[in-house]
């Protein structure tokens, strides 16, 4: 199946155009059904998730249920939903072991950068602000629930301000969320992955810089395919350049969103519309093909190359003699490379955020043996709705549905600690049960 093309064929949802391997033919149409059929089951699940108290709790509800139904297609769309939850829960590692898209190499995928064209591997935090200068729209997309694709997006922040980048815009951002701008942090009302804190702090940040923080998703009842995106560009523009006929606007959307021409959903993507509007030039940001996959086969070669040959520490691009970027496809304008995570202590260091931040050492000790623990840190200066700086789960094991869609738990000596991964200030800490039960308060102070 990982060979498989893949669309979306919904807002949020991956679904799989190919036939199954059960064990017996089966025809697209059916395999679609079956896939249309689990899509409403979770939303159900989902929503009945949603109604429990605490994040913890919901997400304990959405794993028991998946546990209970090991049909391919239910597994495939929830298993989606699933790991958004993982990564709302700092548990990244999961979440990328619960749903990860494949890379294939396709046809008219580009010569390697390795090999032809003369490139040569530069730092995206340096490449990037460079080459969007010459721009007006910088274009930025994510795996909904691989964070580490849009950790670059908010180091790149302070930069693109300064290049005179003065509107920002989430694809996740709702419009009935209208304090935002006043409260200067998002809520749980702000967004579905809003509540990864990741995606919050970049949100939080592009306020902190002065960026005027837009919400462009589409809201007519019958948005979906080509209709969302033209609805999501009139949204960008009407809000944007036609209030602002000189302004500089960075996007963070989805997958293929972001990619300037070919036919999409049976039409154009969001950012072709928008050109069409706008005539605003584009740079179109891939950061969901090169990055590492739960398994090396998951990989594209050209990552595996280049990890192998250039072993990068921080996320790179390609960029040859005459200032062009490479990319896989045509479409976009330049791809990411992300390097491999490093993992002490169990979390990802990429969680610093290119050294905005910095590992906190938490143990489980305030947790009174309440297993599975969720520690919260949030900002002193924001209110207790606000989304957390950083979150994570501490048990007696890495609490995960595994390969065998089984809870795996394994004892260890004396009580389980972590890293959060925290700005320099000041921090209220909460420690949580899976019953929203708060079992310790303190405040901390990370220092410079």
């Amino acid at each position: 199946m990982s060979a498989c093309r893949m669309a979306i064929m919904s807002g949020c949802v991956w679904w799989l155009t190919c036939l199954t391997t059960t064990g017996h033919a089966q025809s697209a149409a059916e395999w679609q059904a079956q896939q249309a059929a689990a899509a409403a089951k979770s939303d159900k699940i989902m929503a009945e998730a949603s109604a429990r108290k605490g994040l913890l709790a919901q997400y304990m509800a959405m794993r028991q249920a998946y546990a209970s139904d090991n049909s391919p297609a239910f597994r495939l769309i929830f298993g989606q939903y699933v790991s958004w939850y993982q990564s709302f829960l700092g548990d990244y590692s999961d979440a990328m072991k619960s749903f990860s898209i494949a890379q294939a190499p396709q046809q008219d995928d580009s010569p390697s950068p390795l090999t032809e064209g003369g490139y040569s591997a530069r730092p995206a935090s340096i490449a990037i602000p460079e080459l969007a200068k010459n721009y007006r729209v910088v274009l930025f997309n994510e795996a909904h629930n691989i964070a580490l694709t849009r950790s670059l997006t908010v180091q790149l922040l302070s930069r693109l301000h300064q290049e005179g980048f003065n509107y920002f815009a989430a694809e996740t951002l709702v419009q009935s969320d209208t304090g935002l701008s006043t409260r200067g942090y998002p809520t749980d009302n702000s967004g579905l992955y809003t509540e990864e804190p990741v995606y919050a702090e970049m949100v939080r940040t592009a306020l902190k810089l002065g960026f005027k923080v837009i919400a462009y998703e589409a809201n007519s009842d019958a948005a979906s395919g080509d209709a969302r995106e033209a609805e999501q560009a009139r949204h960008l523009y009407e809000q944007v350049f036609q209030r602002d006929p000189n302004a500089r606007l960075v996007i963070n959307a989805g997958y293929e969103h972001i990619v300037k021409s070919g036919v999409y959903l049976g039409g154009a993507s969001m950012a072709e519309h928008l050109y069409k509007l706008s005539h605003a030039p584009m740079l179109s940001v891939e950061q969901t093909m090169m990055y590492p996959h739960p398994s090396e086969h998951g990989d594209h070669p050209y990552y595996t190359a280049a990890m192998k040959q250039l072993r990068p520490d921080t996320p790179i691009v390609f960029v040859n003699a005459a200032g062009k970027p490479w990319s896989l496809r045509s479409g976009y304008d330049v791809n990411v490379f992300f390097p491999p995570e490093q993992m002490p202590h169990g979390r990802p260091t990429w969680l610093s955020l290119g050294g905005l931040r910095r590992a906190y050492s938490v143990s489980a000790d305030h947790c009174h043996m309440h297993y599975p623990c969720l520690i919260e840190a949030r900002y002193s200066d924001e209110g207790p709705d606000a989304i957390p700086a950083d979150r994570m789960m501490l048990d007696q094991a890495p609490l995960m549905v595994s390969d065998s869609h089984v809870a795996v738990y394994s004892s260890t000596q004396g009580m389980p600690s972590s890293d959060l991964y925290l700005r320099p200030g000041k921090y209220q800490l909460s420690f949580i049960d899976d019953n929203n039960r708060v079992l310790h308060k303190e405040e901390i102070v990370v220092p410079p």
